[in-house]
């Protein structure tokens, strides 16, 4: 099943609005959809700029010892932390 999508508007320079056309007519994909597909390559450039995303890779690669990322104000390493000193 497609996934819902939104109406919006763009404005496009003339080049673009050719170029997406020409594309359009050699391929017969719909030029939204090379628009779309451009958002997605942006959002994913910029991934690290907008708050609340995380990486796996970069979680995994710098997880603790209980699977999280490691910082000394964890409350497990605060309770280890007084049972050694």
């Amino acid at each position: 099943m497609p996934r819902k999508k939104l109406s919006t508007t763009v404005y496009i320079t003339p080049e673009q609005d050719a170029r997406l056309k020409l594309l359009h007519s050699r391929t017969k994909v719909p030029v939204a959809e090379y628009i779309r597909q451009g958002i997605d390559l942006i959002l994913d450039k910029y991934r690290a700029s907008m708050p609340g995303q995380v990486d796996i890779a970069f979680r995994s690669s710098h997880a603790g010892h209980n699977g999280h990322p490691g910082h000394a104000a964890d409350s497990s390493d605060a309770t280890e932390t007084a049972e050694t000193d």
